[in-house]
């Protein structure tokens, strides 16, 4: 009986500590691209004649009221059903100006987050830039920084086209570091192939960003996001970025793409002419991988609720945009969210 007992020991420990239940943090950061949330004002220095009141949109105060309540409301519900709480980090394309920021953050429904501003005007000739909102009880600034995309018109003796930088900003997420690129590539006006080049310049930026980052760290936890105006296997994303779509088979320095397993499921953000496409994603370093310490990824997803998406006629299914045919709609964007769930081990 007493040489069974050291065996009967080991038994007991090894059901005991098979029933012990781990408790997690979780937080989510997202991406959404607020579809032109413009202020009625005219800008003298950009081209936003169209959203102002007597603009070609009839851009009125009472509209812009209303399309703040619909941003708020949308970006309040991300990734509640998982952690009870509005993104901690969200990123944001298609805003004018720190105003628009300020107004959105300061909507009702979004207060009780008291959320921070990383913004820097892009030198876009819209006047369109790229910010992140962070819950500052959460998330603990540490700096903010731009990089520029310089593109040239070589058909018009290289004149600079002006669009958006990317943005990078660094804080503490409970005591880890991340660091969080926001981007808006060029669009594909004029063409998919004829603007192509262009989002891969932006694609070498980005990458030149990761790597700097990189060289400090190599287990650097970098998120970077945006509406991309490509999809996950374009080139830009595939041979430049280079993400992989399964965890195990990125590297040191590299990187994972959680939206490329849904891009061959059909699932998109955004739609046009009947397809869907998936510009926006959300891409991770090999940090966010690690299962030792800290946080680190544990799903995807494009938020894609029955509220944001359109209920009947023709664009039935499609994201529920608040401005079309030449009005307002009362709706929220053309594009859905996208967010990663984070967890950290308690």
């Amino acid at each position: 009986m007493l040489r069974s007992l050291p065996y009967l020991i080991m038994l007991i420990c090894t059901v005991v500590f098979s029933q012990e239940k781990k408790t997690y943090k979780i937080n989510t950061i997202a991406f959404y691209n607020l579809e032109n949330l413009f202020d009625p004002e005219d800008d003298p220095k950009t081209f936003d004649d169209d959203r102002t009141p007597n603009g070609k949109d009839h851009w009125t105060y009472d509209i812009y009221a209303d399309k703040l309540k619909n941003m708020a409301d949308a970006i309040s519900k991300i990734g509640v059903d998982l952690t009870k709480n509005a993104p901690v980090v969200l990123g944001v394309a298609e805003i004018e100006n720190r105003k628009v920021l300020e107004d959105l953050v300061n909507e009702k429904v979004l207060q009780s987050n008291d959320y921070g501003i990383a913004h820097v005007d892009s030198p876009d000739r819209r006047g369109i830039d790229v910010a992140l909102l962070y819950q500052k009880a959460l998330f603990k600034l540490k700096n903010i920084k731009t990089h520029a995309l310089l593109l040239y018109d070589h058909e018009k003796e290289n004149k600079r086209m002006y669009t958006r930088d990317q943005l990078v900003v660094s804080g503490y997420l409970d005591g880890d570091l991340m660091h969080i690129i926001v981007n808006h590539w060029p669009s594909r006006r004029g063409g998919e192939a004829r603007s192509r080049q262009k989002r891969i310049q932006a694609a070498i930026v980005n990458k030149k960003i990761i790597d700097s980052l990189f060289s400090i760290d190599p287990y650097a936890k970098i998120v970077t996001m945006g509406d991309f105006n490509d999809e996950p296997n374009s080139p830009s994303i595939k041979k430049i970025l280079k993400p992989k779509s399964n965890q195990e088979d990125v590297a040191l320095k590299g990187l994972y793409n959680p939206m490329i397993k849904m891009t061959k499921k059909g699932i998109g953000s955004l739609a046009w002419r009947d397809s869907w496409t998936l510009f926006d994603q959300i891409i991770l370093s090999k940090g966010l991988l690690d299962t030792t310490k800290g946080y680190r990824y544990y799903k995807a997803g494009v938020f894609n609720k029955d509220f944001l998406t359109t209920q009947k006629g023709k664009y039935k299914g499609y994201p529920f945009r608040s401005y079309s045919s030449g009005q307002y709609t009362g709706g929220y964007s053309d594009h859905f969210p996208v967010y990663v769930y984070l967890i950290k081990e308690e």
